[in-house]
């Protein structure tokens, strides 16, 4: 499984948001020149994340995002699906139905395994626990020599 360019911009987005003060509107320009995301894109990702509730997008002149909701109320999973639609790790185990064998394969089962695993450690993951590593290579909120996100990993 790889995770798409969509799902890790998305987490770059949200977590560039989740650095600002609560409440802060960010214009889109700024999001996708200090995280590395094409403009166009990033509003497509916006209006994803928009109709699942996490980012609010304000129209208009002085408008831009804001998160919703606090940075320790929202996972890692819940931004990635909310992008590429439920993690799966093989049709077998997305699509039951695909593979006659699903129900008493033990190869089923191990993928099956994985993919809860997967899943589980992305949902035990907040935005304000990214936040509180000192590693991350996202840009400061006032566009400080952090550096851009450009070759990161979200």
């Amino acid at each position: 499984m790889r995770l798409t360019r969509a799902g890790e911009y998305a987490v770059r987005c949200v977590l560039y948001l989740a650095r600002q003060e609560p409440g802060t509107l960010v214009g889109r320009k700024e999001i996708a020149d200090q995280v590395d995301i094409p403009g166009q894109f990033l509003a497509k990702i916006a209006q994803q994340l928009a109709r699942e509730g996490i980012i609010e997008i304000q129209q208009g002149a002085g408008g831009g995002y804001r998160l919703l909701r606090a940075p320790d109320r929202i996972t890692l999973l819940e931004v990635i699906e909310t992008i590429i639609g439920e993690i799966f790790l093989n049709d077998c185990v997305g699509r039951p139905a695909s593979c006659d064998n699903s129900g008493g394969c033990a190869v089923h089962r191990v993928w099956l395994r994985a993919q809860q695993q997967l899943r589980d450690t992305l949902r035990q993951v907040t935005f304000a626990d990214l936040l509180a590593e000192e590693a991350c290579c996202l840009a400061s909120p006032s566009g400080g020599s952090a550096g851009k996100a450009k070759g990161c990993g979200a």
